[in-house]
């Protein structure tokens, strides 16, 4: 069954197209990667999703339900959550503590429900040793788990993780991976767009590939990535991380 499906989406910025007509699918239970080029608009596009920007024309229903007017606010509570590409945690508080608010008032929850929430997803990311640590002592890898359990802790039935991966090392790669197919074990669907191609793979079960705001191939990981067209746009995200 479908979790989300976006039908010809488009977001127009004056004369910039930054999305055109993109459609696609998700099965509930499943996770789809997105790869392009830096300014390609897959953030935007899931800022689309989100509700944090709002389509021009086209349609998106989550769950049999068209979202596409929706405030980001309600879609987070009927169940879409998100991560964000730099980490903005609540530098003050404990890292248990930032778990604690996307529960509240993500998730909607009881003081006593929120608290028994945050612990649950502390535990499932790998946090639950830095509850007590200040967000603003975590480091990169912490902060970007950190980053996807405040959205996990609204109880998303979709996750949406933006370049998760980036910055970290392959160790500290190849442990956010364990930790994102945890969540995905789960029954969370997801859609993660990453430049670091290797770690999607071994997460994604298909890759939607975007440039200059159009999807220009989906399918089975391996196949699409063996399209020349696609190659040549991986080969360029791959020379844009190297100068990044």
């Amino acid at each position: 069954m479908t979790i989300i499906t976006l039908d010809r989406v488009s977001k127009r910025y004056g004369a910039l197209q930054v999305t055109d007509a993109v459609s696609l699918a998700l099965e509930r239970g499943s996770a789809l990667g997105i790869i392009g080029p830096n300014g390609a608009g897959k953030t935007t596009l899931f800022n689309l999703i989100a509700g944090t920007t709002l389509a021009d024309s086209g349609t998106i229903r989550f769950d049999g339900e068209d979202v596409t007017r929706m405030p980001a606010r309600r879609r987070c509570h009927r169940g879409i959550g998100r991560s964000f590409q730099i980490p903005h945690p609540f530098v003050g508080m404990t890292t248990y503590e930032n778990v604690l608010v996307g529960a509240t008032f993500g998730g909607r929850l009881s003081e006593r429900d929120a608290a028994a929430k945050a612990v649950d997803v502390l535990e499932l990311t790998g946090l639950a040793r830095k509850a007590n640590v200040l967000a603003g002592q975590l480091t990169l890898l912490e902060r970007k788990r950190l980053e996807m359990a405040r959205a996990l802790a609204s109880s998303p039935r979709l996750l949406l993780l933006d370049e998760i991966a980036g910055g970290l090392t392959e160790p500290e790669c190849a442990e956010l991976v364990d930790a994102i197919r945890n969540v995905r074990a789960q029954g969370v669907s997801i859609i993660w767009i990453e430049h670091v191609v290797h770690a999607l793979l071994a997460v994604v079960d298909r890759i939607a590939v975007i440039d200059f705001g159009r999807k220009i191939a989906e399918g089975e990981p391996a196949a699409t990535m063996a399209s020349p067209e696609v190659a040549a746009i991986y080969m360029g995200m791959e020379s844009e991380a190297a100068h990044g």
